[in-house]
């Protein structure tokens, strides 16, 4: 079995940027895209967001295109998010996500940047170059 470990940090928006990942739910959706990932063969190091957009470290085997990946990640999240509650609106994605490509070295420090998400947003910490656009 080969051995590879490729490191990304890929971000991306629910639909309109809506506030659509209560704290409420937050936990679930990020299982649901844990689910997901493991269906794909994709290794999760992080996942964390805020009310409007969700962050992964991952590691996607090298057969897979990162924009393939994604898009599996969405497809699969959302469908499972809408039949698992009861909203008053139907969850999905934007289209659109940002990539970052980075060294094991740092899987640390890219896993903190994530699953601190909710006090970077609070308290103005965000790096931008790592948030996705508009």
């Amino acid at each position: 079995m080969p051995f590879w470990r490729l490191f990304y940090h890929v971000v991306w928006a629910t639909r309109g940027r809506e506030p659509m990942i209560s704290p409420s739910i937050e936990r679930t959706v990020w299982g649901i895209l844990r689910d997901a990932a493991d269906r794909h063969e994709i290794i999760v190091h992080a996942i964390g967001g805020v009310d409007d957009h969700v962050h992964l470290a991952v590691s996607i085997p090298p057969k897979t295109s990162i924009s393939k990946a994604v898009r599996n990640l969405k497809a699969a999240s959302s469908t499972q998010i809408n039949k698992r509650f009861d909203l008053d609106f139907t969850f999905s994605w934007q289209g659109d996500y940002v990539v970052h490509f980075f060294a094991e070295r740092d899987l640390g420090t890219v896993q903190r940047y994530i699953n601190d998400q909710r006090r970077h947003h609070c308290c103005g910490t965000v790096r931008d170059e790592l948030e996705p656009a508009g």
